[in-house]
């Protein structure tokens, strides 16, 4: 079960100060917005899984849109999905770095550390990888358990902070859906290792469903829980808000036990992002969209070992020298874009391939689009260029490839 929430409590990896820019944006409509980005969410997976069935290869929507809708559509989507993925893992090792090591220079070395450490987990293979996540998963549940449970139990709870007041606007709500949608990007990474998983047919579909339904009722009850000691404003302003949580139920003893799930929590998202981009990658440059030699497969890890340590190089490089606090807004338009392609593939399924229901394609594609936009104008812009620029690249590829 593997989502993108990048930690228990997102801050600025860097000056530690507030950065949860989804809850100042829903305000006390908080809960609704993760309703949305779930059922958005929901559509996108199932069209997925119902794609990742019928094309188990490395690559995830790359392959399906490249075999669905053209060329064109799969290699956008595969360059949205690594360009904003690896971005997203910089802001992850950050992340990590933070919650470690405090300090600018310090989270900086610890995030290098981290990236080195995971992309030679993933270099050893598949099963490596699995055995590291689930010890992850095992001790962010507890984590988020206990927070949980000392939270709804304290007398400063109050059910009463979870109404929806005039603060939650129509506009704020659909931005932070959009944001929130990033925690529930995971599922993809299911599918673009399709060619590694043992039974993709059988496995696949209900390995992104179940997770999926399991990372929703997670993400609901912790927000429920937070949100009835510290209120949408307090939870807005917050510095950690699950360390301020456990103070505010007077449980002062969690708070370095949420500092080390905070830090677990990172390096498995991490984790599980550099595996994805790399598998992305790999897809790519098969087809020479990116360097036929990342197409390498390991004779004895059976990896793509040599995208694994272009990937691992990249974030590492990043981590060290950019600030990616806007990783998040970014991301997610890279993700909505690379989704959007999913559903318009799931569309010309036929019904003996599995097609999903019609209104499952159609909510999840205008909910892709709808969301992208609702994200801050900075983001959408800046995801805008980087598409154009590889769409750009693309059609220059394509005209040399002709005159050839």
């Amino acid at each position: 079960m593997r989502s993108e929430r990048h930690s228990y409590d997102q801050h600025r990896p860097h000056d530690g100060r507030c950065q949860r820019p989804a809850t100042h944006a829903a305000g006390s409509g908080l809960l609704i917005s993760l309703a949305l980005a779930a059922v958005v969410a929901y559509c996108n997976a199932t069209s997925s899984a119902r794609l990742a069935a019928r094309y188990p290869a490395s690559g995830g929507t790359y392959v399906y849109g490249r075999e669905r809708l053209g060329d064109f559509w799969g290699y956008l989507a595969g360059w949205a999905f690594v360009v904003g993925k690896t971005a997203s893992c910089a802001a992850m090792a950050l992340t990590v770095g933070s919650y470690v090591w405090p300090g600018q220079a310090h989270a900086v070395a610890v995030a290098v550390a981290a990236v080195v450490a995971l992309t030679a987990v993933n270099y050893a293979g598949v099963q490596k990888s699995a055995l590291l996540t689930r010890v992850i998963v095992a001790v962010a549940l507890a984590v988020l358990a206990a927070v949980v449970v000392a939270s709804l139990t304290s007398s400063a709870s109050s059910a009463a902070r979870l109404d929806v007041g005039d603060d939650a606007t129509f506009g704020g709500v659909l931005q932070a859906a959009a944001l929130l949608f990033f925690a529930f990007a995971g599922y993809a990474r299911i599918a673009t290792l399709g060619e590694e998983v043992r039974d993709p047919q059988r496995t696949i579909p209900p390995g992104i469903s179940i997770p999926l339904g399991i990372t929703l009722v997670v993400y609901a009850v912790v927000a429920i829980s937070v949100l009835t000691v510290l209120g949408p404003q307090g939870l807005a302003q917050a510095t950690a808000p699950l360390s301020d949580a456990a103070r505010a139920a007077g449980a002062d003893w969690l708070v370095p036990v949420v500092r080390v799930g905070a830090a677990v929590a990172a390096l498995g998202s991490l984790l599980a992002l550099i595996l994805g981009v790399s598998r992305t990658t790999l897809a790519m440059a098969r087809d020479r969209h990116l360097p036929h030699v990342l197409a390498a497969v390991h004779p004895r890890f059976k990896v793509p070992h040599r995208a694994e340590l272009v990937v691992g190089a990249v974030v590492a490089v990043l981590a060290a020298t950019v600030d990616v606090r806007g990783a998040i807004g970014f991301s997610s338009f890279g993700v909505l874009a690379y989704c959007a392609v999913a559903n318009a593939s799931a569309w010309t399924l036929g019904r003996g391939e599995g097609r999903p229901a019609r209104i499952v394609v159609v909510t999840g594609l205008a909910g892709c689009l709808v969301l992208a936009l609702a994200l801050p104008l900075s983001s959408v812009l800046a995801d805008a260029l980087v598409l154009a620029l590889g769409a750009a690249a693309y059609g220059v590829r394509r005209a040399v490839a002709a005159r050839r």
